[in-house]
């Protein structure tokens, strides 16, 4: 159990050692008293909030919690087990209502782009690390983990699908050759290029 007390201001200190705690898995019983399981894991993610604490001027006591009465431990169990189970929700929805929509929508509109490709892998990449991070605090192994499994397995799949038309694209654009993505110098080049046909075509037009 920790207990803790921060100075009301700044209140971003409050709030920054707040996130942290919720990061780590915490279970608030009250303000600035919340509990986690006692595994080495969580001892170390913890040093951090509190150096945190102490930097802000603030205080705290972790406390070893004893045995617990056998309807107080499954109280304590069963918000852990909603939190975590909440977290695997949201990414599902994510899934669901962002990347696949997002997909579909860019394929709606044929954009294979490569620049599109990159910006659809980057959202993939932030999902899986999100679900890890809740996979971490997953102590209690909910139910709901294997949902959102399933939904990041079909992402990948939408993503890989979707790469590979990207390629074809492209490929097909360049006579058989796949496309290889722009370098900075190139799209400076191209860039001034094209300011300087825009420039030739406002003074052609002034001269008629």
């Amino acid at each position: 159990m920790l207990v803790y007390r921060i100075p009301p201001t700044p209140a971003a200190a409050r709030v920054a050692v707040w996130r942290q705690l919720k990061k780590v898995g915490a279970i608030y019983l009250q303000q600035s008293v919340c509990v986690f399981p006692d595994i080495p894991e969580v001892r170390t993610e913890l040093e951090t909030v509190l150096t945190r604490i102490a930097q802000s001027q603030g205080e705290y006591h972790l406390l070893p919690v004893p045995r617990l009465d056998p309807e107080e431990e499954r109280k304590l169990v069963a918000q852990f087990v909603d939190q975590t189970a909440r977290h695997y929700q949201e990414i599902v929805e994510n899934c669901e209502v962002n990347f696949q929509k997002e997909i579909e929508f860019e394929t709606f509109r044929k954009n294979f782009t490569y620049e599109e490709a990159e910006e659809i892998r980057a959202e993939y990449d932030k999902v899986v690390e999100w679900f890890e991070r809740v996979r971490r605090r997953d102590w209690f192994s909910v139910p709901q983990r294997r949902e959102a499994e399933r939904w990041l397995h079909r992402c990948r799949q939408m993503l890989e699908g979707f790469e590979a038309r990207v390629y074809a694209e492209q490929a097909r654009g360049n006579g058989g050759t796949a496309a290889r993505p722009p370098t900075i110098a190139a799209t400076i080049r191209a860039a001034r290029a094209h300011g300087r046909r825009a420039g030739s075509r406002k003074k052609v037009a002034a001269r008629s």
